[in-house]
């Protein structure tokens, strides 16, 4: 049995200010001819579908036209909730769909049933987790000792009727533990979010979204697709890829990814805004790019980015990287507090105030009540 691995497609995400939706468009087309070509038996997007709890209509367009294709192929197809998604909007008119052959994630209720995926007398469970946060699956089982994600998603997890003789595909939206973050994640507060992978081990595949970046887990089969676009710098040596999972008998998983191409590359170019205009610089060079110019000026070039952008037009982002910015204590701290988590600013801040750091009791209560907090805002 063949399967298709997708999540992150963050249909009307804005990058820098740049609307994506029309590079989300072709690389939707690309991610077809994939599947029209690779004939898989089904297609799981695990979960962030749109970029934005209320996505715009474009975004909404763009997904049904996708779904439309993909049921004409005469697939499964099993969409989740991501953490940008509104479970609700995902959920609504899922009965209706199944009739298509697109299944989608209802809202979490504690009970979750799994979908059966049956050919040549093979078959495959395919369990639909959307992203749920601790005081979901608190509300679900309020029997139940819930203090972290870990126990929250170890607590769903038992209370699915998973037969171990069969073959078991679980799709989740969860930071798992030991996975390389990408600027254009959300990141949770002191990595409260953070999930063990240990508590996959009864599934033979784990579909995951939410981290941008393809990788591995642990083991071979607990992965990450990745995003089909790059959406921030410091995803531009990523290769984007579709994965394809192979389910054979119990045990039994062969994974390949086939590469996508964007129509427009995300790169950074850096230089003096004289070379960056020189003609044997840019001439030949794919200048539509989206690019994130460096420019090592010592002095700052007035309206170098609207100037620069009569050459390369998707200039999304420009800084400079001379004296002045590298010995700036300004910018350093600003920079330096960009990669504190809350807990670690909080903890600084507490050590500044007492002269001395927090300690392992009231770090524990900081951090439950940050995370409270957020419960709160969700």
């Amino acid at each position: 049995m063949k399967l298709i691995h997708l999540s992150d497609l963050h249909l009307g995400k804005r990058v820098n200010e740049f609307s994506m939706l029309e590079d989300q468009k072709y690389i939707l087309l690309k991610m077809l001819q994939i599947i029209e070509q690779e004939k898989p038996d089904g297609v799981m997007i695990a979960g962030d579908v749109y970029d934005k709890a209320v996505p715009s209509a474009e975004a909404v367009a763009l997904l049904d036209e996708f779904l439309t294709r993909l049921a004409a192929l005469g697939l499964q197809v099993y969409v989740i909730s991501g953490n940008h998604d509104s479970a609700e909007r995902i959920a609504f008119g899922g009965r209706l769909m199944e009739g298509s052959g697109i299944h989608l994630s209802p809202v979490f209720s504690g009970n979750i049933e799994p979908c059966l995926l049956k050919k040549d007398g093979d078959e495959v469970r395919i369990w639909m987790l959307p992203f749920v946060k601790p005081v979901d699956v608190r509300r679900a089982y309020p029997e139940e000792k819930i203090e972290s994600y870990t126990d929250a998603i170890r607590t769903v997890i038992r209370h699915m009727e998973i037969d171990p003789s069969a073959y078991n595909i679980l799709m989740a939206h969860q930071f798992v533990t030991g996975a390389v973050r990408s600027e254009s994640e959300d990141v949770s507060v002191g990595g409260l979010d953070n999930v063990d992978v240990s508590v996959f081990d009864a599934f033979d595949y784990v579909a995951l979204g939410h981290i941008h970046g393809p990788q591995r887990i642990g083991r071979e089969t607990v992965r990450y697709c990745g995003t089909p676009l790059k959406y921030s710098f410091s995803e531009k040596d990523h290769v984007k890829s579709v994965t394809v999972v192979t389910a054979g008998e119990k045990g039994k998983t062969e994974i390949q990814t086939i590469p996508l191409i964007p129509g427009h590359e995300m790169r950074e170019i850096r230089g003096t805004y004289d070379e960056l205009t020189l003609r044997k610089t840019w001439e030949g060079t794919a200048v539509e790019d989206y690019l994130h110019v460096i420019l090592t000026d010592e002095d700052d070039v007035p309206d170098a980015l609207a100037r620069l952008r009569t050459i390369y037009p998707n200039i999304m982002k420009i800084d400079y990287d001379n004296q002045r910015t590298r010995t700036s204590s300004g910018m350093d701290v600003a920079d330096e507090m960009e990669k504190k988590t809350e807990i670690e600013l909080f903890d600084q801040f507490y050590a500044m105030q007492n002269g001395q750091p927090l300690g392992e009791e009231q770090r524990a209560f900081a951090l439950d009540l940050l995370e409270s907090l957020k419960e709160g805002l969700a």
